[in-house]
């Protein structure tokens, strides 16, 4: 049984940890947004200043976690988090444009419209960083 955890490991380990990452930072994220909205809303803070907030500290995490724990490369920060930013970017401006029609067109709880996009960010970020922000220049040449 052993035998099979480590073929396992040796074979996927970097899925493995992305799916360790994922569920860190899906934790983080998903706390992070409805904390400091119920925190800075009755301070008068409204619930775009709270996303953008929100979107720093757990793009930034995010990255620190896929960069030295799933994908474990060296050097490149820089351009790493370049890429990184490119994608969580692309969802958060995204977010920027749809959060308000959600909640205020629709009627939908910030904190429920929110978790929508968290999951759409789970379900692709591991084909873009795995392809593109954390390739490596031997992966490249396979």
């Amino acid at each position: 049984m052993i035998q099979l955890f480590e073929k396992i490991s040796i074979r996927h380990g970097k899925k493995i940890r992305f799916l360790i990452a994922g569920m860190v930072n899906t934790a983080v994220g998903l706390a992070v947004y409805p904390i400091l909205y119920l925190v800075f809303e009755p301070m008068g803070m409204g619930y775009i200043q709270v996303l953008i907030i929100a979107q720093v500290l757990c793009i930034s995490f995010s990255f620190v976690s896929n960069k030295y724990f799933v994908f474990k490369t060296k050097g490149n920060l820089k351009k790493e988090y370049l890429k990184f930013f490119a994608f969580h970017g692309f969802y958060f401006a995204l977010n920027l444009v749809c959060l308000p029609i959600l909640v205020e067109a629709f009627k939908i709880n910030p904190i429920i419209s929110q978790t929508g996009f968290a999951i759409a960010v789970i379900m692709t970020s591991y084909f873009w960083h795995n392809a593109v922000t954390f390739k490596t220049a031997r992966e490249s040449s396979k």
